[in-house]
Formats: C-alpha cells, sequence, structure tokens
C-alpha cells in the first residue's frame, strides 16, 4: 500500500496495467489536499480465478481502508481500475463518500479486434500490443504544452515508469477475462455515492471512446461529466494538477451539500 498526503482519503485504482507506479503525476497532484491511497492490482490478484477476482478486489481495497485507519473515502478508478472502483461502490456503499471514474471503459464495451487476439495469446501479443500503444500516445504528447522539451521530459519520465514497474501480459489478459465474468452493468445501478464521470477530449483519446465513458452518466444516478482538456486517454499524467483541481472541486461542492 502507498498512502502519501494528509486530508480526506482517496483510495486512487490503476488500470488494466495493474501498477499504481504508473500513475505516480496523479497520486502527486492529489496528495496535495488529499490523503491518497493506492496500491497495484498484481499484489493482490494472482492466483484469483477470474469469476473471483472483483471479490479479491474488494477485500484488498477494504483492508487498505481498514490499515489506514479510514471508514470512508473517495473511491477512483482509472480506466479499468474504474470497473473494480463501480464495484466497490456498489457493494460497500457505507464505506464510499464519493466515486470518481476517469477514462473508463463502458461495462460491455470491448477491446477492437487486434487487442482480443493480444488477450488471447498475452506474451506472444506484447510487442505489437505496445506499438499499437505508441500510435495512441501520438496525438496525446502533440497536445501537450508546445516545443519538445516538455514533451520530450514527459516522453523519459512515462517511459522510465513503464520499463521500472512493467506490466505483466498474463494478468492483464487475466483481468480482462475477470471483466467477462463480472455484470457491471448491474453493479452501476447499485451505486449511491455522489459521481464524476472524467473524460478526455473525444478526438485525443485512442484507447477507450468517449462515448463509451459516458454510459456511466446514464447508468449511475445523478452522474456528473467533466471534459479534460487537452488530453485524451493519459491525463491521470499529462494534466495531473487539472485532474486534482476537477476532483477537489467536485469534492468540496458534495461536502458543502451534505453540510
Amino acid at each position: 500500500m502507498i498512502d502519501r498526503g494528509r486530508g480526506s482519503a482517496i483510495v486512487l485504482i490503476p488500470g488494466i496495467q495493474g501498477r499504481w507506479e504508473w500513475m505516480t503525476p496523479a497520486v502527486r497532484a492529489l496528495s496535495q489536499q488529499h490523503r491518497v491511497l493506492s496500491f497495484s492490482l498484481d499484489e493482490v490478484d494472482g492466483s484469483a480465478p477470474p469469476a473471483r477476482a472483483f471479490d479479491t478486489w474488494v477485500e484488498e481495497i477494504d483492508r487498505e481502508l481498514d490499515r489506514a485507519g479510514e471508514r470512508r473515502a473517495t473511491v477512483a478508478g482509472v480506466s479499468f481500475g474504474g470497473l473494480i472502483a463501480v464495484c466497490y461502490a456498489a457493494r460497500r456503499p457505507d464505506r464510499v463518500s464519493a466515486l470518481v471514474l476517469i477514462s473508463t471503459p463502458a461495462p460491455r464495451w470491448r477491446w477492437d479486434h487486434p487487442s482480443a487476439r493480444s488477450v488471447r495469446h498475452p506474451r506472444l501479443s506484447m510487442p505489437a500490443f505496445f506499438v499499437r500503444a505508441a500510435g495512441r500516445l501520438l496525438p496525446e504528447l502533440q497536445a501537450l504544452d508546445p516545443g519538445w522539451g516538455p514533451r520530450a521530459r514527459f516522453l523519459t519520465q512515462h517511459l522510465g515508469r513503464v520499463v521500472r514497474f512493467p506490466a505483466s501480459p498474463t494478468r492483464m489478459a487475466a483481468r480482462v477475462h475477470a471483466w467477462d465474468a463480472t455484470d457491471i452493468t448491474a453493479l452501476c445501478r447499485c451505486v449511491s455515492a455522489p459521481t464524476l464521470v472524467v473524460t478526455g477530449e473525444p478526438a485525443l483519446d485512442r484507447v477507450v471512446p468517449v462515448d463509451a465513458t459516458l454510459e456511466y452518466v446514464s447508468l449511475i444516478h445523478g452522474a456528473r461529466h467533466v471534459v479534460l482538456q487537452g488530453t485524451g486517454h493519459l491525463g491521470v499524467i499529462s494534466r495531473p494538477r487539472r485532474l486534482a483541481e476537477v476532483v477537489d472541486g467536485f469534492l468540496d461542492e458534495h461536502a458543502e451539500q451534505a453540510g
């Protein structure tokens, strides 16, 4: 478990690659005003069968909150991590003060054909997966601050995290199988926490179509949508300060209403 900052607690759940380290810029930005708790999915899902994987993640979030001495927290999920966040909010409503879904794929949205092949043959398909990922990253890289200096720094830092904390292709594939075995749509209808849906710009998110993420606005009662300008799928690392401002504003508004 990582535990950074002070203030109201936020549990930040990583994406399909499973490593919290890939979200380091968002952890730093959010921890300026909040106590950020996170963990790597690899630490808890190694032996769970697909039908039990989401139960295992829910139990791990319980443990993280208990260790931190926190009764309730905002639960925020990045991409695939948003599916876990929905599951937790549906099953533990008494422990979730707010739900934040960041570029999360729709409950029944599925990968394109090449990505489907990578789920069937994860190790063999990993080189092609990373080539496609690089191509999807290019538009977001070009949308960063003008000049190759900031872009080079961003790319160097991100690739450094990827190399230092590598993703497991077999575990990524297992997470997709767990998704197939879980009815996320039904869970959405059980969410009662105030919910914020965050996306990037439609033209820049080449990983999860923004229209797919927007399904949560209709599936979860009262959910609101905010667009992070100048980014697509990678807002947690390309626009972390802006993401923190959006989350802070949402939480402050609901705290005032509750007060």
